[in-house]
């Protein structure tokens, strides 16, 4: 009895030892517990900044604009100076920024974040996606580290870096407050990730970077309706810059595919008349004439709900996939014409410079 009594007394001693270490442990080191993660927060995103802010050059551009109070039959014009940023993306001397930073400026000229200043020789520029690639003849430069925009999630930290009114190099700091953003009437290929990190004029062509200094976006926009509106802000998705450079690289412009086809958006009540209970499917407004889809025997009215397997939900989707191929390449199409559903294959040309 005397020795159950003793293993009793030492079992429940070891038990209290235990956990009190067991608390002390996990006081100290909480990560060890299931699920709870040892990282935190960061307090401070200086260390991205300093990765990626050498990469973002100054972009100051002249412009002749003509004067509104010119009287008489002779216009009379002035020089407009404006302030703008770039992103170093080829340490060859290879610069992005917006095309309409540059599309009618009679100057421009790049000052690198050490200061060095030089007109650079525009490579080629993309309208439909507001996207110019530069270059500069300065050795070896600082070029940036670039992410992916595909991995992107709502909440994400992102910091935009740039140029804003001169302010050289400022930094905002905000969220992904949406991906895939369309409709805005900006661009034709609309795809943009919307954020609420502060973007002023001049921030036009600069970094949006993630947490770890990555690049994500070039900045491009800010929605101002009314002079109340502040946090929204958009940026071209790097994934999206990337294809757009290299092929500027290759060619001096962009080569689009084209299937000569208008698509339009179905509301669910209008796929739920027509007996779609999938929620995808667009309806063809409008199938021009001599055209791939017409040679493929789309007609107007036809509704599209896949194209090369995907799944389609809406016109920008169709025009993203359309605009992805490259002359040559067959889209595969399944439809639903009167009901019934149908298969097809269009061959996409090159997309002529003014597309019907």
């Amino acid at each position: 009895m005397t020795n159950l009594k003793s293993t009793l007394i030492f079992l429940l001693q070891s038990i209290v030892v235990g956990l009190a270490v067991a608390f002390v442990v996990v006081l100290v080191r909480p990560d060890l517990m299931p699920g709870i993660s040892a990282e935190k927060p960061p307090t401070s995103y200086a260390d991205a900044v300093d990765l990626s802010s050498p990469s973002v050059a100054n972009i100051y551009t002249k412009r002749l604009v003509q004067d509104d109070n010119s009287e008489g039959t002779r216009a009379r014009f002035r020089v407009e100076t404006s302030f703008a940023s770039a992103v170093i993306i080829d340490p060859e001397g290879y610069l992005v920024t917006n095309y309409h930073v540059v599309a009618t400026a009679a100057e421009i000229r790049v000052q690198l974040g050490d200061g060095r200043i030089t007109e650079p020789v525009t490579v080629g520029v993309d309208a439909e996606t507001d996207l110019a690639l530069l270059k500069v003849d300065l050795g070896t430069l600082p070029a940036i580290s670039i992410g992916r925009s595909d991995n992107l999630r709502i909440g994400d930290v992102v910091l935009a870096i740039g140029n804003p009114y001169g302010l050289t190099t400022s930094v905002t700091q905000g969220i992904v407050s949406a991906t895939g953003r369309g409709l805005l009437n900006l661009v034709t290929f609309e795809n943009f990730i919307q954020t609420d990190a502060a973007i002023n004029a001049g921030n036009s062509g600069g970094a949006l970077i993630n947490s770890q200094g990555e690049l994500v976006g070039i900045n491009t926009a800010v929605l101002a309706q009314d002079p109340g509106t502040e946090g929204i802000g958009f940026a071209i998705p790097v994934d999206l810059v990337r294809g757009v450079v290299d092929q500027i690289k290759r060619n001096g412009r962009v080569v689009r595919g084209y299937m000569g086809l208008l698509p339009d958006d179905l509301t669910n009540s209008e796929r739920a008349a027509m007996g779609i209970e999938s929620g995808n499917g667009i309806l063809l407004t409008d199938v021009y004439s001599d055209g791939p889809a017409e040679a493929a025997g789309l007609r107007v009215g036809d509704i599209i709900l896949e194209m090369n397997g995907q799944p389609v939900f809406s016109q920008r989707q169709a025009l993203l996939i359309s605009a992805s191929t490259r002359p040559g390449d067959t889209v595969d199409v399944i439809g639903l014409r009167d009901g019934q559903r149908f298969q097809t294959t269009v061959t996409a040309v090159e997309r002529p410079d003014e597309p019907r």
